[in-house]
């Protein structure tokens, strides 16, 4: 029963996954053309520009229209949008133009279903896995879009957040005090550290979006994971930016994205960060 349950979980994950890369792709889309129309409206409205009319667009979000491929823009039919499978079957080429594939969606199809089956895993067929299953995808969904665009939505960060005061309302994983003051915590610490940067060099070190993040971090494992998110982020964002500038030769003053390091040292923070407080203790204290 334990096998088949995981193998449940793992085979809705994977198809949670395939929305997930529709959300990662559409969403800044949409996000962006409604900030076209917005400021076209403002600019119109309020200081009398004359810009002609505005282009026709064609309805474009997580829902509509259809799947289908980004160079030939032919309908996906059924069979072909099987999570991972059809990328293989395919040869990772599109049907009709045999454009590639991205790698990516497979990825994440698969990084989906194995942190939802770790979730069941940890916790069993429980109200908790449910939640941490939310809260992992909400992270991957992030993680992507943050790379791709340097963007952490509001629509997904602030959902989370509240979800994770919400799930803690009933101290489902630390208590309400703890999950509000790691909210509140997570913010104004990365919101000081970037007013106290500005002033100093002039220059944003980070988006408001990182504050939030963190926020919603705080919201879902209390303030007493903080140093450790952040600890980790850190250290891991210096060994990837070090090495794009020793490898790739990136300009120290190429923006790079935070907020993926701040998903990822949130996640394993939230299974393992008392782990590593203690082995982290253990070494100063050698």
């Amino acid at each position: 029963m334990e096998f088949l349950t995981l193998l449940a979980a793992g085979v809705f994950s994977l198809l949670v996954g395939s929305f997930l890369n529709v959300v990662i792709y559409r969403l800044p889309i949409s996000m962006m053309a409604s900030w076209r129309r917005e400021c076209r409206a403002f600019l119109t409205e309020n200081d009398g520009l004359e810009l002609g009319e505005a282009p026709a667009e064609e309805r474009f979000n997580v829902a509509f229209p259809r799947s289908h491929c980004p160079s030939c823009k032919q309908l996906i039919p059924a069979w072909c949008n099987i999570p991972v499978l059809s990328w293989v079957l395919l040869k990772g080429r599109c049907l009709r133009c045999k454009s590639p594939i991205s790698l990516r969606y497979p990825f994440v199809e698969l990084l989906t279903a194995a942190t939802g089956v770790f979730c069941v895993w940890s916790y069993g067929l429980s109200f908790e896995a449910a939640a941490l299953m939310l809260f992992s995808w909400t992270l991957i969904c992030l993680i992507y879009i943050d790379i791709d665009h340097q963007l952490l939505p509001d629509s997904l960060t602030l959902p989370l957040l509240w979800a994770g005061l919400a799930v803690n309302s009933v101290a489902t994983f630390v208590d309400l005090q703890s999950a509000v003051y790691g909210a509140m915590a997570g913010y104004l610490s990365l919101w000081s550290i970037y007013w106290a940067f500005k002033l100093l060099t002039g220059k944003e070190g980070m988006g408001f979006g990182d504050f939030k993040l963190l926020a919603a971090l705080g919201a879902w494992m209390g303030w007493q994971q903080l140093p450790t998110i952040i600890i980790l982020s850190s250290a891991v964002g210096a060994i990837f930016g070090i090495a794009g500038i020793l490898m790739k030769g990136k300009d120290k003053d190429t923006p790079m994205p935070f907020g993926p390091y701040l998903a990822i040292a949130g996640w394993f923070a939230f299974f393992w960060g008392s782990d590593i407080q203690r082995w982290y203790l253990g070494l100063i204290a050698a």
